[in-house]
Parts: C-alpha cells; structure tokens; sequence
C-alpha cells in the first residue's frame, strides 16, 4: 500500500528532473551556443530542422540552447535565494523561540515590518536609481522571504525550550549556543526544509516576473521570464517563443507543488493526530476525576 502523496510526489519529483537534467546536459551536445545569431535561420519552427530541436528566434538563436541556459541562470538564482533565506530565517527564529521575552518581542517585530515592507516596491525603485540587474535582484530577494522561516523556526524553538533534554544542559552549565546546536536546530531542520521545497515555486514565479519585468537578467543574457518577454512580440507569428519557456516554468513550478504536496500532508496528518491526542487525553482526565 502506497503512502498518501507518493504518486504526486514522484511526479513532480519526475517534472522537476525533466527540467534540470535538459538544463545540464543540452550545453554538452555538439553545436550548443546560446549566442550564436543566424538570421537566415529565423524563426525556425519546432521540430522542423535537426540543428534546432526547439526552433530559433527572431535573430536566428537556438531555442533550446538558450532555454538551457536560461535554467541554469533562473534554478540557481532560485536555489541560492531560498537556500539564503532559509538559514537566515532558522536562525532568527531559533534565537527567538530559544531566549523568548525581550529577544523574542524584537526579532518578531523586526519580523512584522519585513512584512510590511513591499519589496516589489524597493526593487522597482533601486533598479531605477542604479539601473535593473541580476545582482541587485539576487541581493534583496535574498533578505526578503526569511519571516515564514523563522516563524516555523521559532514555533519549533517554543515548544522544545521548556523539554527536559533542553534544560538539563542549561542547568549543568552548558552555553546556550552548544544547547541550541545539538538539541534544537535538529528539530528545526525538518520543517524549514518542507517549508524551502514549498517555497521553490514561489520564488520562481517571483524571479521570473521581475525579469518579465526588465528588472532581473538583462539581454542578451537569457531567462525563462526574458525569453517569454521577447516572445511576446511575435506571438502570432511564431507563439512558439513563448510557449516553450511557459511550458519550462509551468513543470517546474507545478513539480515544486506536486513533490510538497506529501510533506505536507504528513504534517497536516501530524498536526491533527496530536489534537486529537490531547483532545483523548482531556476527556480520559474529566472521567477519572468526575
């Protein structure tokens, strides 16, 4: 008998390694070139010329070749993003939850105006004092989605900071470093992991829209938002050019979706079976004492 969310999650799982594995292993065929123009060639259809798999654009580009490119530049940028906000949030959130009172109330309410900051906002008005780029991006998307890690971390950090093996080292001397090291952040991991798998197709969607936007990756370096951008000019002519970045990002986000989905659901199973214990063991108490 299967587990709930195993088949889902082997295909997504399926979805996402269809991507990355294209994304690596296209640039070692022979003739791989992102860059090369051939304007005789534009605008080849699909599957029409062997040299070009997946057509060509309107300067005569290969597709496929910028469309692996193009996924290594968008999943790394993706990886580096979540994977930064992810340490950062533990971190914050564990402190917090760990010390709780004073520590707890301002690294919460540092966390409530992160909140209410409007980071679209602050990248659209730095890219047009410093100009759009990759970097600046990177760097601000990178200090923007720690809050929902930390608020995992710190529920974590709450309800392990009053367990024995958590106060029994504190009593015999040990720093409170070494106690969250080896007693909490292990407890924590878990939980911000399913949280980052979840948050993988979100911060795609994200990525993707500022470079839609022009604000990300500038030409004539590729992105799958870019590529969906210059599409859009010749969408009755050759939809193609947008289609096929679409179809990258659709598996990808829908495979990110599909391979959390039995995480989640365990938790949510988790969650449940644990109410239901202290539901039981309310009820057992009220007999013994009526």
């Amino acid at each position: 008998m299967t587990r709930p969310g195993t088949a889902a999650t082997v295909m997504g799982i399926t979805m996402i390694l269809a991507v990355v594995l294209f994304s690596l292993l296209y640039p070692l065929l022979p003739g791989y070139d992102p860059y090369a123009q051939q304007l005789a060639a534009a605008f080849v259809r699909p599957f029409t010329d062997g040299r070009y798999p997946l057509g060509t654009d309107s300067l005569g580009r290969d597709l496929a070749s910028r469309l692996a490119l193009a996924g290594r530049i968008t999943l790394g940028l993706v990886l580096v993003i979540v994977l930064v906000n992810a340490v950062i949030g533990m971190a914050i959130g564990t402190v917090s939850g760990y010390f709780r009172g004073v520590t707890d109330n301002v690294l919460m309410g540092v966390a409530d105006i992160q909140l209410a900051v409007p980071m679209t906002l602050v990248i659209m008005a730095v890219s047009a004092i410093r100009g759009p780029s990759t970097a600046l991006m990177a760097t601000i998307l990178g200090v923007t989605f720690w809050v929902g890690y930390a608020r995992v971390a710190r529920s974590v950090a709450l309800g392990l900071s009053g367990r024995d093996f958590v106060i029994a080292p504190k009593l015999l001397g040990a720093r409170s470093g070494w106690v969250m090291r080896k007693h909490v952040l292990g407890h924590v991991t878990a939980p911000v992991l399913i949280l980052a798998t979840a948050d993988l197709g979100n911060v795609l969607i994200m990525i993707s829209s500022f470079d839609y936007l022009g604000l990300g990756v500038q030409p004539p370096t590729p992105s799958w938002g870019l590529m969906i951008t210059d599409g859009q000019k010749y969408l009755r002519q050759a939809p193609y050019l947008t289609i096929v970045p679409a179809v990258a990002l659709l598996l990808v986000i829908g495979g990110t979706l599909l391979a959390s989905r039995r995480f989640t659901d365990e938790g949510q199973g988790l969650r449940r079976a644990r109410r239901a214990s202290r539901t039981g063991r309310g009820a057992l108490a009220k007999e013994v004492t009526a």
